[in-house]
Parts: C-alpha cells; sequence; structure tokens
C-alpha cells in the first residue's frame, strides 16, 4: 500500500441535532420504529434498542420484561447524550409502573427524561382536555383491564372498551389498517367519548390517524402517537406537525 494520506475534517451536529430520542422497543415490534420514521421534524431523530419479550401477551409475560430493561437502556450509548428516552410498550409499561420503568432506563442514564405509551396517553388527553375516553386494544381481557384501570385512577371516565382479543404479538402487528378504522368508528359511535385511545406499539394506525379524525369527529390517539408526542415535547421541540392528528397540534 502506498503511503496513507491524513485528510482534514471538521464535524458538525450530526443527526438529532436539536433532539436525540432513544427508544426501548419489543423483540416482537414490527411497527414503532417503521412509524416513528414517518415523522419528519428537522434536526428530530430517533435510535432504538431492543429487549427481548415473549410473543405471546400475558401479564406475566409481560411483567417479566422489567429485569431485561436496564440491559436494553444500556445498549443506547449515553455518548450520544440523549435528550428523552421512552419504553415502547403499553401495556408492560401499565403493569411494570411508571416509577420501574423510569428506573430502568435512570439505571444507565440518570436523570434522563423518560416516558412510556401510557404515562404518555394520560399526559395528551389531559393536554386535550378530554375526560371521557374510548378504549380500543388488541389485548385478552386481563390485559386490557390493567389500561383500563389506569386510565380510571388518573382520573378520566372510559365510556366504551373495545378489544381484537388476540394475544400474539406477531398476529397484532398484520391487522389491518382497515379494521383499526373500523373500529375507531365503531366504538366512538356506541360512546359518548371526548376522544379515542388505539392502544399497543404494534397496531398501525399512524399514517391514518388524521382520517379516523375526521370520520369521528374527535381526537384519536394511538399509543405511538403519544409515546412520539411526549417524548420529542420533553426534549423541547414545540413544532406544530400536520397529517398526524389533533395531538401533534398541541403543546405538553
Amino acid at each position: 500500500m502506498n503511503d496513507l494520506i491524513k485528510l482534514d475534517f471538521e464535524t458538525d451536529e450530526g443527526y438529532g441535532s436539536r433532539a436525540r430520542i432513544g427508544l426501548i422497543v419489543l423483540e416482537s415490534d414490527q411497527t414503532i420504529e417503521v412509524e416513528a420514521g414517518f415523522l419528519d421534524i428537522d434536526g428530530v431523530d430517533f435510535y432504538h434498542a431492543r429487549v427481548p419479550n415473549e410473543m405471546e401477551v400475558t401479564p406475566e409475560t409481560l411483567t417479566d420484561m422489567k429485569k431485561r430493561l436496564p440491559a436494553a437502556a444500556a445498549l443506547l450509548p449515553a455518548e450520544f447524550g440523549f435528550d428523552a428516552i421512552g419504553y415502547g410498550c403499553t401495556s408492560a409499561s401499565t403493569l411494570i409502573g411508571d416509577d420501574g420503568v423510569a428506573d430502568a432506563i435512570r439505571s444507565a442514564h440518570p436523570d434522563m427524561a423518560c416516558s412510556n405509551p401510557i404515562a404518555a396517553a394520560v399526559r395528551a388527553f389531559s393536554s386535550l382536555g378530554a375526560k371521557r375516553i374510548a378504549v380500543i386494544t388488541p389485548y385478552t381481557a386481563d390485559v386490557t383491564q390493567p389500561i383500563v384501570d389506569r386510565f380510571a385512577a388518573n382520573g378520566f371516565d372510559v365510556s366504551a372498551v373495545g378489544s381484537f382479543q388476540e394475544s400474539s404479538d406477531l398476529v397484532v402487528a398484520r391487522i389491518s389498517e382497515a379494521s383499526i378504522t373500523a373500529a375507531v368508528r365503531q366504538i366512538s359511535a356506541q360512546s359518548d367519548c371526548d376522544a379515542v385511545f388505539v392502544s399497543c406499539t404494534s397496531l398501525r394506525s399512524l399514517r391514518f390517524i388524521d382520517a379516523m379524525e375526521q370520520a369521528v369527529g374527535k381526537p384519536v390517539v394511538s399509543s405511538n402517537l403519544a409515546l412520539y408526542w411526549h417524548l420529542i415535547r420533553m426534549a423541547g421541540v414545540t413544532d406544530h406537525l400536520d397529517g398526524f392528528g389533533t395531538l401533534f397540534r398541541t403543546d405538553l
């Protein structure tokens, strides 16, 4: 080889110059990373780490993830300088609790701004001024009930609950967008609600949140939408985005 020529270079802020967001994603999740890519906010970028989990969604398999979260959080390099980190599982976060999730993330990232989908949804509906919530889940009853209880404990009236009653996360990610839209229409029509929550990070809905809101005449918030919004707002980014429903035109 000829003599290696030393080249000059300069550095800049790289990707995420306005905000770097970390996401801990379930090993089985096929949706949350893809939908994060739909957001186009200049200087805001997402970085992902995966946490092992079982494909079958039960209270036991969900809570079992708690012990794996610190190692997953550590896969997000602290040197990146994250502005906020979220754990992408609605049902597990509900069972583990906000403090349990935050403690796991902060074991690798002390003092980090943290969120999860259920905490983000609670904050989202508060910011939207919604009091009566209709809830759609893909889960079995024993996984759905804690979601309902969490909203009730935070002062919301859950006016109706519908579920696809599917325990396989692999199948949940394949539930069609048309089926989710039909469920939102049905649950909204059958309840006097201020807003609809589509629970589960595996359900695909971000691309047609606007269309669903126009169909039912009220805010529709998915787990992923709430989590992205909360993390981005906690990172100090206040941009209002078109195309992603009422929530992304709302401040924290």
